[in-house]
């Protein structure tokens, strides 16, 4: 007997639909499969007029990666974005995290956001709930309106898979990020 899709259709004013095996409740752990359709679903979600994606040519992604190289927080963000989602390149959340990981360390709270999101994840590298926790509380402390709205709801969702000693710990480092200004967090 073939087992029903989950079909998850409409997220905001978005055309995207995700669909989701049920088979795959069995396989993996459930945590990481509703993570992952989290930050899928945030991915996805437009982030205001012009925002979404247009498709890249080589000269475009080329131009791009070359202001990304150069130190463009936007850049990297978006190269970061492009990666996690094999949008014009291969989708690799290792590069994703990368990108992501430059652009945070110079205090771009959308790539704190996202790298808080693959962190808590586990894609492009092992989950890290105490680094997801650190980086999203960056991110809530520098945005406004609904997006400060969702990175407190994703602080919120972290914290509660981590002990009271993770949030502890977390909390130092994301002060002692503060203090250094992002470098070497």
């Amino acid at each position: 007997m073939v087992e029903p899709d989950i079909i998850i259709v409409g997220l905001h004013a978005s055309p995207f639909s995700l669909t989701i095996p049920l088979r795959a409740r069995h396989t993996q752990n459930p945590m990481r499969t509703i993570a992952t359709i989290m930050l899928l679903a945030t991915l996805a979600l437009p982030l205001g007029e012009g925002a979404a994606f247009a498709p890249l040519d080589n000269k475009d992604l080329s131009a791009l990666q070359a202001q990304a190289t150069q130190g463009d927080t936007e850049a990297q963000n978006r190269l970061g974005e492009l990666y996690a989602k094999g949008r014009g390149v291969p989708q690799d959340y290792t590069q994703a995290r990368a990108w992501y990981e430059k652009a945070a360390e110079k205090g771009h709270p959308l790539a704190q956001n996202n790298l808080a999101e693959l962190y808590f994840a586990g894609l492009g590298g092992p989950p890290d709930y105490v680094r997801a926790y650190m980086w999203v509380s960056l991110a809530a402390a520098h945005m406004q309106g609904e997006e400060k709205k969702q990175a407190e709801e994703n602080l919120e969702d972290v914290a509660k898979r981590m002990s009271p000693a993770q949030v502890t710990e977390a909390k130092r480092l994301s002060e002692q990020c503060r203090t250094k200004k992002f470098k070497g967090c």
